[in-house]
């Protein structure tokens, strides 16, 4: 079969205009979130698995708090005091010295800090002792896996933000043989689309186990995915009522 070449065109989900999708896997953390005067020491860590929405509700809460959220990566040492909230993504690929720095700088300001991460600071790699101490102390509250029929509204979602057409039975196949992961679904549609684009024609059967056959061999690598495309923003018209 001779495929066509896509034209890359790069997809990201909107922060500032989507909504996010309320669920009891994000209600301990939308809890904590909505009432940042109660967070002990100032400061709240939100972990998960890539994929659980981390970065949509970190932008979204920046955005209502008039602040920006930083990537961890980026992260460098300041030469001046913070003015407004701190908030990072992907906290844990911070440097941790520019962190430890943030981190004292912020307290004292009198600022809050919002981190987020897919793991609990008990679990990540750190070498400075004072800067473990400060992250382990923080409260850090965890986004759960979603339940079936919110990844069922996610994967139809996923499919209508791109505008593509595929039918119930396809969909209902990736969710019994794909990995139940937010992450694994959004990077399942992403191949979708420019698999269809390359044959010229839509999502079938076959072209979906093509799909579910490459995640499935190299499920290792999910690890690698770039978080700001991780989140299940949906838009209103997406949701069935009362999931928002």
């Amino acid at each position: 079969m001779i495929r066509q070449l896509p034209l890359p065109f790069p997809h990201s989900p909107d922060f500032d205009r989507a909504r996010f999708l309320r669920s009891p896997a994000n209600a301990e953390a939308l809890t904590w979130l909505a009432d940042p005067v109660s967070w002990p020491m100032g400061r709240l860590i939100v972990w998960g698995e890539a994929g659980s929405g981390k970065s949509h509700l970190l932008h979204e809460w920046a955005r209502k708090h008039g602040t920006t959220a930083l990537a961890g990566a980026n992260l460098r040492l300041a030469t001046s005091a913070p003015r407004e909230t701190v908030v990072i993504d992907d906290a844990d690929l911070a440097r941790e010295l520019a962190l430890f720095h943030l981190l004292n700088a912020a307290a004292e300001a009198g600022l809050n800090v919002l981190l987020a991460a897919r793991l609990p600071p008990a679990r990540w790699n750190i070498a400075l002792p004072d800067l473990a101490s400060r992250l382990r102390a923080a409260t850090a509250v965890r986004i759960r896996p979603l339940e079936d029929e919110l990844l069922r509204i996610l994967l139809a979602a996923l499919f209508i933000e791109r505008q593509m057409e595929v039918a119930k039975p396809v969909q209902e196949m990736l969710l019994r043989q794909l990995p139940r992961s937010p992450a694994v679904l959004r990077e399942a549609v992403a191949r979708l689309d420019r698999l269809a684009l390359a044959v010229g024609r839509r999502v079938t059967r076959q072209l979906a186990a093509e799909i579910v056959t490459e995640l499935t061999d190299f499920d290792d690598s999910l690890e690698t995915f770039d978080e700001d495309s991780e989140s299940y923003a949906l838009s209103a018209s997406q949701v069935a009522p009362g999931f928002l």
